[in-house]
């Protein structure tokens, strides 16, 4: 996957594992070596916020095969316990997201959707949670 060589994803050990082909699914994993790890020995913060930064707007792009604007408007992430080894994010656009972005913007309206994930450890626990709000507007040739 060509974004997998994208510089601020390679140079932080930032992986796209899998993405469904209708862009409906995507899992994204921290690798874990010397030049991810902050002084403590644990996942850079950066990082691991760096690691949901572009997928949600990617995503939506795809899926709706570039009829909208999509950016990245704010984001924020809450730390809930360090992070130690490899960590994976999963992201998913569920029917109801999908169903709520197009009754929002059918008209071309600015729309903010709000996703949440979760960054997890080899163990399956939640080491951060991060929330991203999106700024989604129908282009002005498919209103």
């Amino acid at each position: 996957m060509a974004l997998n060589w994208w510089p601020p994803f390679r140079g932080a050990g930032i992986r796209i594992d899998t993405l469904s082909e209708d862009f409906r699914y995507c899992k994204v994993v921290l690798t874990s070596r010397w030049g991810t790890l902050n002084a403590n020995r644990t996942q850079f913060g950066g990082s691991m916020f760096a690691m949901t930064d572009p997928i949600y707007p990617l995503m939506l792009m795809g899926y709706f095969k570039n009829h909208y604007y999509v950016w990245d408007k704010s984001g924020d992430i809450d730390y809930i316990k360090p992070g130690k080894g490899p960590l994976v994010a999963e992201f998913h656009l569920t029917d109801s997201k999908l169903a709520e972005i197009e009754a929002a913007t059918g008209e071309g309206e600015k729309h903010f959707p709000e996703f949440t994930v979760a960054i997890l450890d080899g163990k399956g626990e939640v080491v951060a949670n991060v929330r991203r709000t999106l700024y989604v507007r129908k282009r002005r040739e498919h209103r």
